[in-house]
């Protein structure tokens, strides 16, 4: 009953990231666009296998912060989070290997299913925790980095003042943000830093260190440190 209703479509799933491309694709209402983008999803696995092991690491951080049961098979069929990063992870890796029109597609295909708008371009780390990810947009130049969080509505721009390579902020090592948090510019915020929801960040946070407000201002610092995950 529940595959049905997820539209998921298991045949000739015979591991893993077959069963990845399945449910992202299923996610897709479409039935001819389904199938097309499952096949796309499975070639871009193969050619680079970075992708879905970066994906499964998403999978298993998120499964370790939900309170919800059923483990990561759970986490992969229902958390719509981790859906917007395996859809974004697929659209980069196109990206990357010079596939620049099926990249945007990808993306926006996603985009109109998971309420998101996140260019191909930007570079996401690995161990990432995205909750909800509905209202999720990040510009062409913007890096996250490793065993970062972020919860919804949150949007890494620009100031349409910047020029250059990197005119989008980038969020380090372990750092959070907060619902609704938007962050502009060619800006850093640092390792273990954290973005209360609703601010507006248009500076650089220094590591370790709470902002909050419109435009946010420093409130806390503290001496946390942050382990971190393995790249991929």
């Amino acid at each position: 009953m529940v595959m049905k209703m997820l539209a998921l479509d298991l045949a000739g799933v015979s591991d893993d990231w077959e069963l990845m491309a399945a449910v992202l694709a299923g996610t897709i209402g479409d039935a001819g666009v389904r199938s097309i983008v499952r096949s796309t999803i499975l070639e871009v696995f193969r050619n680079d296998t970075s992708t879905p092991l970066a994906s499964m690491i998403d999978i298993a951080v998120a499964t370790s912060r939900n309170f919800e049961t059923g483990g990561e098979i759970a986490t992969l069929l229902f958390a719509r989070g981790v859906h917007v990063l395996m859809a974004h992870r697929v659209s980069h890796s196109l990206w990357r290997a010079g596939k620049k029109e099926i990249a945007l597609a990808v993306k926006a295909i996603f985009g109109r299913t998971f309420g998101t708008d996140v260019h191909p371009a930007a570079e996401f780390g690995s161990g990432i925790w995205l909750d909800h990810g509905l209202g999720f947009v990040v510009g062409e130049t913007a890096k996250i980095e490793d065993g970062v969080s972020i919860w919804h509505g949150v949007t890494l721009g620009s100031t349409l003042k910047d020029e250059g390579p990197t005119r989008h902020p980038r969020l380090r090592r372990g750092s959070t943000v907060g619902a609704d948090a938007v962050i502009l510019g060619d800006i850093d915020i640092g390792e273990g830093a954290v973005v209360a929801a609703g601010s507006v960040v248009v500076t650089s946070v220094p590591p370790a260190t709470t902002v909050a407000g419109v435009p946010a201002k420093q409130k806390t610092r503290t001496t946390a440190s942050f382990a971190g995950f393995g790249t991929v």
